[in-house]
This record gives structure tokens, sequence and C-alpha cells, in this order.
């Protein structure tokens, strides 16, 4: 084996400068030290003007502080640490105007240097821009959890979501209370002026439920014309006139539609979460009872269970 140096130091720093991602040598105090790498400018700019900077001087309070966390923690532990993050354009000081107003994802790749910086422990902290991978998550993410019709959650992410709230009841106590409901003669409308009305119908529906239920409660499609509302932290009672102003403008809006949404309304069961329940789907059944006693009832109305 030779002792002698692979490299020269010129080499070496002319190697790590090619690196796609940039890599920063971070003290524990959080001063940039060093900066290499970085030259796939479809995703990094130059960063040399912040040798000599701290943290503090580049970043916001909040955003500054978990930075010095996680390279604590990466020191602390002494083994590669991995996170991800993101920044805006507001997270960072004097970034001019020009910059991306978009959210920027990041994995950073943090690893304990076993020689001091300046009398400081150091990091080496590798950067790599994650955003294009986290907006396909996020488009798969949307393809499995909303219904592409309406917009509003899918049967799946809603039984998903009521599951949670059912946990949560059966633990803490803490009420929920959902609205199950239909489109009063949807088939009607499809029959007499073909299913892109019915669509209409189903979107413009869907479109007030987002506008006027408030934004701690859960709206979605469980399929044809049949659609739920979960209102977490809410008794009956207190469900029982949002509900109802739903019920009038669902309606009021459908009427914009002219012929197509001529007489259209809607017809739903109210029913909180009880202690007897056993399952979600005891809830939803005890809902659906109530939406057809609803409809037996003459339809365009609400009935509450409890």
């Amino acid at each position: 084996m030779r002792d002698e140096t692979l490299f020269s130091g010129i080499q070496l720093a002319s190697l790590l400068n090619a690196l796609p991602d940039p890599a920063f040598i971070l003290t524990r105090s959080g001063r940039y030290k060093a900066i290499y790498g970085g030259i796939d400018v479809r995703y990094y700019h130059d960063g040399s003007h912040l040798i000599g900077k701290t943290v503090h001087d580049v970043l916001t309070a909040d955003k500054a502080t978990w930075f010095l966390k996680e390279i604590e923690t990466a020191l602390a532990w002494r083994a590669l640490h991995i996170v991800e993050y993101s920044l805006v354009q507001g997270d960072i000081k004097g970034l001019a105007t020009s910059g991306p107003s978009y959210r920027l994802w990041f994995e950073g790749r943090i690893q304990a240097l076993d020689f001091q910086v300046d009398e400081e422990d150091a990091v080496l902290w590798v950067a790599s821009n994650i955003t294009a991978r986290k907006e396909m998550e996020d488009q798969l993410r949307m393809l499995s959890e909303v219904d592409a019709l309406s917009g509003l959650l899918n049967r799946r992410k809603l039984m998903s979501v009521l599951a949670e709230h059912f946990d949560t009841f059966e633990r803490y106590g803490t009420p929920m209370t959902m609205l199950i409901f239909d489109i009063d003669h949807f088939k009607r409308v499809n029959d007499e002026h073909g299913h892109l009305a019915g669509d209409a119908v189903i979107k413009t529906t869907a479109d007030v439920c987002q506008r006027e239920l408030r934004s701690t409660d859960a709206a979605a499609r469980l399929g044809g014309d049949e659609f739920v509302v979960l209102m977490p932290h809410t008794t009956c009672e207190q469900a029982a006139p949002i509900a109802e102003r739903l019920r009038l403008r669902i309606a009021e809006t459908l009427q914009g539609l002219g012929r197509i949404g001529d007489c259209v309304t809607i017809s739903g069961g109210l029913t909180c979460l009880r202690s007897g329940d056993g399952s979600c789907e005891d809830v939803l059944k005890r809902g659906d009872d109530a939406l057809y006693q609803a409809k037996r009832a003459g339809r365009n109305r609400i009935i509450g269970t409890d």
C-alpha cells in the first residue's frame, strides 16, 4: 500500500467544487465556513457570499433555530443524519424579489466531521433539491385521496379520516358529527339533460361544500350523487344549523344552472358518534338510515338522529 496522496490539494478542491449539489461546512454555532459544489444551475445559485455568515444572518429566526438543532443532532449522533426541509422566499433574509415564490424542498445529509474547524465542532451538510420529487408525491397523493370529478375527498380517504375521528372519540370522547346527503331527482337530471349536466350538478354541489363549510370540516364524495361531511369537535346540536345552511345554499346555487337545476335539492341524515358504536360502519349506516327517512318524508330536508 502506497502512502502517497492520490490527489493534490488543488485537485481535491476541484473535485469537491464539481459536485452537482452544494456541500456546506457548518460549525456548531451555525457559521458557514466553506461551500463546495452546487454546479447544477437548474437548482442552485452561487452561495459563496454565505461564507463567514451564520444561519441567523441568512435565515429567519425559526428556520435558523431549526438548522442549529439539526446540526446539534448530527454532532451528537456522529452518524449520517438525513432530514427533509423546505424554504420559501420569506425564509431567507435579503432575497431578491425575483427569487422563486414557490416552496422549494431539500434533502439534507448531515455528517459530523472528526476534526474541528477554527476550534469548533463542525458538520458537512449536503443539500439536494427534491422539489420535483415532492411535487410528484403530492400529485400521487391527490390521485389516491381526491375524487377527480368533485375535487372533494374520495371514499378511501373519507374512511381513513372517519376512522381517525372514531379512534379519537373512543380514546378521549371528542365529539364528531357526520352529515350524509344525496341529490334529489339526480336520475331525472341525467335522463333529461344528459350525464354532462349530471356532472355539472355534482361539481356545483361540491363547490358549495368547499365554500360554505368550515376549514376544520371534511367533505367527501362517497360515490354517485352521495356526499359525506365530517364535522369534528361538533355535537349534533351544533351541526344542525351548519347542515341546514348547506342545504339552502346548495339549492340556491343549483337554481343558477337554469333548467338543469330546476327543483334540484338535497336530502340528508345527521348523526354523531355514540359510545355504543362498534365501528365506523355503524355511524355510516345510522346516517344513511336518516337520509332515507328524509327521502320518505318528502325530500329537501335534513333529519337528525339525536
